[in-house]
């Protein structure tokens, strides 16, 4: 039967009832079938709603377009169930994970972040948080760590972005939570197919959709997860007062994306291997990270905590200019900030900020022919050599 086992009555009686990754991936959040009706209701446009004359927003889901939205709450619901906790979804990466700082940190708050991680969010915390009296430590992704005494909120970044280091969030998570501090887990890189931080000891995850979850470079969006009923309205009200929502349009086009989110990561996960082995065999690339890699110093740790590993990559060319001609070069690697999309890209990372070598490049794999993929790549470098 080729790859595919098949399973006996028996088997699929004990199965986890959601299924595996692909077939949780295509079914989240999906309402219950009704005859006549789409799998997928499209979206709904509303700014108000109308309301009941005497007890107006209490009789209804729906009062404004603001707080409420049933596409919005659709897609909640699926991203929930493949995290394992309950979601607030917001406009992009960013808004989410602003939302986590500024929602949860006071003046006096002390909070831990990645030194190696999305350099925004550094920005946010030297320009913003620190501004607002949180006192903001910076730590590497595995350490060493600052103490905890004393500190509000830890988040990392695991794989982090882009240096793709990996944290071991249960050995983490005991300590932040031995401190009385909250763990907090950027999950983007893995998505939640990949890992599952609330599964693994953290107390939220926070993510950018915008890259492999919804994976088709067409919409901005993030989201923040929680198991705990207190934090999940902290997080609703931070969103209700700041508008930090996104369309319904985008909604359902993230919600649709989510059903192919299986499928797309087995190709970009598998290409990144193939591309992490030929960069591996050749002397005039260095620095490649891949967690994937026997090698890689994170492999010890992502190869027991991440169920498949990431369809990115980074490696460096020497100078700015061979990264340049490499992409020149190149027909199957677009030049592109993100990552986690259909189409492989390669970005220079110093160009944004990050603390990186000005030939330091940060590939994303697309869902590509391998075998057209590799041989690109090959001969691009080739030609730059």
């Amino acid at each position: 039967m080729g790859e595919y086992e098949v399973l006996s009555a028996e088997q699929y009686e004990h199965r986890s009832p959601a299924g595996g990754d692909g077939t949780r991936c295509v079914r989240a959040g999906l309402p219950d079938p009704v005859p006549g009706q789409p799998f997928l209701p499209g979206p709904v446009f509303a700014a108000p709603y109308h309301l009941d004359p005497r007890h107006g927003p209490e009789a209804a889901p729906n009062g404004y377009g603001r707080p409420d939205n049933p596409t919005r709450r659709l897609l909640e619901a699926a991203i929930g169930d493949l995290e394992g906790g309950e979601c607030r979804v917001f406009a992009s990466g960013q808004a989410a994970i602003t939302g986590l700082l500024l929602g949860l940190l006071r003046a006096g708050d002390a909070v831990v972040l990645p030194a190696d991680g999305y350099f925004p969010v550094r920005a946010f915390a030297t320009d913003t948080l620190a501004g607002n009296g949180v006192r903001v430590l910076l730590a590497p992704t595995v350490g060493p760590y600052p103490s905890f005494d004393g500190v509000r909120l830890v988040l990392v970044e695991t794989p982090a972005n882009p240096g793709l280091d990996v944290v071991d969030l249960p050995a983490l998570a005991e300590r932040v939570h031995a401190a009385g501090a909250l763990l907090a887990v950027d999950n983007t890189t893995a998505t939640p197919l990949g890992q599952r931080p609330l599964d693994l000891g953290a107390d939220l995850v926070v993510a950018s959709g915008t890259k492999a979850l919804t994976g088709h470079s067409d919409l901005l969006l993030g989201y923040l997860a929680t198991r705990s009923p207190e934090l999940v309205e902290r997080f609703t009200a931070w969103r209700t007062a700041t508008g930090a929502v996104p369309g319904a349009f985008d909604a359902w086009l993230a919600h649709r994306s989510l059903a192919t989110l299986d499928l797309r990561l087995a190709r970009q996960s598998a290409n990144a291997e193939a591309l992490a082995r030929l960069l591996a065999a050749r002397a005039d690339v260095s620095g490649l990270r891949w967690p994937g890699l026997p090698d890689d110093p994170a492999y010890p740790v992502a190869s027991r905590q991440l169920r498949r590993m990431p369809g990115v990559l980074s490696f460096d060319l020497g100078s700015a200019e061979r990264v340049a001609r490499f992409l020149d070069a190149a027909r199957l690697v677009s030049a592109a900030t993100s990552f986690g999309g259909l189409h492989t890209t390669a970005d220079r990372r110093a160009q944004w900020g990050d603390d990186t070598t000005p030939g330091f490049v940060r590939l994303s794999c697309g869902v590509e022919d391998t075998v057209d993929l590799t041989a690109d790549v090959s001969a691009a470098l080739d030609a730059t050599a």
